[in-house]
């Protein structure tokens, strides 16, 4: 371990611990000559051990089952939808307002609507994050059966929604639950509930997006109804790659494979909304990654549910001219631009709202947006690493969103103040609830309370997991080639973290606006690497000549010109050899 203390630290730049996983010890090392030593260190660090689950690994080969009737209820689900098409009924999709939910959304749409059946049988539905918030609501399925539906199937949502699928049954409207979140004491009651998470679902992969569900339910409509089938599943697959990614899913197991499979579909931009995506995002197809997804795809995606109202993505992705499609995506990029700059405001807001000594630190206000109190909650906890939670206020009820740190499972906790709660529901380190004003202060007592119990005794200083200590000169080329074949990374697969001690600092600066970001070019005798290092302009004045610094390893474009670029993490001042 690295020495902690360093005297000429900024004091606005937090201290985090470095974590160097151990050096790889391999049972079948005669198997493996052929990989490179580093790489062989990141696939040991991701628990990969013998050479044919490495060989799988980078094959992005899954071997286990895909079958979608293995998930628990499906087959009542289809028996429910084949009737539902036999009786020219109207279906309805009900999906959420995230990248996740709508592409769940429009993926199954697609896949009823590729039955033959017409768009008024099958309509979908996506409520708006102001005015009905996250997930079922019982003024939406009243609407809904009122406009003739019979049937509604839900993606990315309602595994928590009892009394809304029993009003729903109440009144005549059948119920398909679909969704990956977190489930509750009990199922709700609807004609079939698919939910890997389910202890009776023998799927072998429990971690799929909402999308993936929704990809799952399509297979399994498409085997039923070979006799009328029209639409490939496989070219929904750029669907599913921009929702499990944009969800921050595991990309392990099937989701890492779903994902390059549907890279491949996305880099083909069949689908004019996407190429319009591409093209506003300052992306060229055929080089879309992951990251590209969660960075450049994905948030412009997300934008529309945040400040408008997420049928504006919809209409994106399922645009059939380029000319529409392209106006759809100016849309995205301007709304993108501009949730950049609420963020920014209300996290401002938020710091001066919240006491940075609580174990879940905790903001309200009548002025915070309902589309980025995740964002600014999200912000928060990576800055003070504690749980965060920030509510948008309103007269007699109040939305509030949670982010959690490692080892603290945000949604338990809510389970923890149910009775408070009108509804809430999410996963391991994000979830969100409705509570009425009166309970906002005993929630805020009684969660804290939880938080100190459970984190009392830990370390509260965020940790960077790094895969192994690397000399700046073996940065090059084919170390970042070799590196290509982790990929898609992500969530539980992240791009690979290195160290590298006593580098010496050639020339540093400033950059961006305000001087948040610093760039650097450091070295050895043998080598010289540009770096940026993101909100750590704060060295400018202090950085010392020989510095420790944790990286990634990427790549800079600029006028033609590609050139590796060192991705700083962090830095400290060199520790004694």
């Amino acid at each position: 371990m690295l020495p902690f203390l360093i005297m000429s630290r900024p004091e606005n730049l937090r201290t985090n611990q470095w974590q160097i996983a151990p050096p790889a010890r391999f049972e079948e090392r005669e198997k493996l000559d052929g990989y490179h030593p580093v790489l062989l260190q990141v696939l040991y660090n991701r628990g990969l051990i013998r050479a044919g689950e490495i060989t799988s690994f980078l094959n992005r080969q899954y071997h286990k089952d895909r079958d979608p009737f293995q998930l628990a209820d499906m087959d009542k689900a289809i028996e429910r939808i084949r009737q539902a098409v036999d009786k020219d009924e109207q279906i309805v999709v009900y999906g959420d307002f995230d990248a996740d939910g709508v592409t769940a959304t429009v993926l199954l749409v697609e896949a009823l609507r590729g039955l033959g059946l017409h768009k008024r049988q099958v309509v979908p539905y996506i409520p708006d994050r102001v005015d009905e918030g996250y997930g079922l609501n019982i003024e939406a399925l009243e609407a809904i059966r009122g406009r003739g539906a019979s049937l509604v199937i839900s993606v990315d949502c309602g595994i928590r929604s009892r009394k809304e699928v029993r009003l729903a049954q109440d009144i005549g409207l059948d119920m398909i639950i679909t969704d990956h979140h977190s489930l509750g004491v009990e199922l709700p009651p609807a004609k079939a509930v698919i939910n890997p998470k389910r202890s009776d679902s023998s799927y072998p992969e429990e971690r799929l997006a909402g999308v993936g569900i929704s990809y799952k339910l399509a297979q399994a409509i498409r085997t039923s109804f070979q006799d009328r089938a029209t639409f490939d599943d496989e070219e929904l697959l750029d669907l599913v790659a921009l929702g499990t990614v944009a969800d921050l899913v595991p990309l392990i197991g099937e989701n890492r494979v779903l994902v390059a499979e549907g890279l491949e579909v996305i880099n083909r931009c069949k689908r004019p909304g996407i190429e319009a995506l591409v093209q506003v995002s300052g992306l060229r197809p055929g080089d879309i990654t992951s990251e590209s997804i969660a960075f450049g795809l994905g948030p412009r995606i997300n934008a529309a549910g945040r400040l408008s109202h997420a049928y504006d993505a919809a209409r994106l992705l399922t645009a059939r001219e380029r000319q529409a499609a392209h106006q759809y995506a100016k849309e995205l990029n301007r709304l993108n631009r501009e949730r950049q700059q609420i963020t920014t405001q209300l996290y401002e807001r938020a710091e001066q709202l919240i006491n940075p000594e609580d174990m879940v630190v905790f903001a309200a206000d009548t002025d915070f947006v309902a589309g980025v109190v995740g964002l600014v909650a999200s912000r928060l906890a990576d800055q003070y690493y504690r749980p965060a939670i920030v509510v948008e206020q309103g007269q007699e009820e109040s939305r509030g969103s949670c982010r959690s740190i490692p080892g603290f499972h945000i949604t338990e906790a809510l389970d923890g103040v149910e009775d408070l709660l009108e509804r809430h529901g999410g996963h391991a380190q994000a979830a969100g609830f409705t509570i009425r004003n009166e309970h906002l202060e005993e929630f805020q007592i009684r969660l804290n309370e939880y938080a100190s119990s459970k984190l009392d005794e830990q370390d509260l200083r965020p940790s960077i997991p790094i895969d192994a200590n690397v000399n700046l000169a073996d940065v090059d080329w084919a170390l970042h080639d070799v590196l290509a074949e982790l990929e898609p990374t992500g969530n539980a697969n992240a791009r690979p973290i290195f160290v590298s001690q006593n580098a010496h600092v050639f020339s540093h600066r400033a950059v961006g606006q305000d001087g948040t970001h610093l760039q650097l070019w450091v070295g050895d005798s043998q080598t010289k690497h540009g770096c940026i290092a993101f909100r750590q302009g704060a060295w400018e004045r202090s950085l010392p000549d020989q510095i420790d610094l944790v990286y990634s390893i990427g790549v800079n474009e600029w006028n033609g010109r590609r050139d590796l670029q060192l991705v700083v993490q962090d830095i400290r001042e060199a520790s004694p050899q």
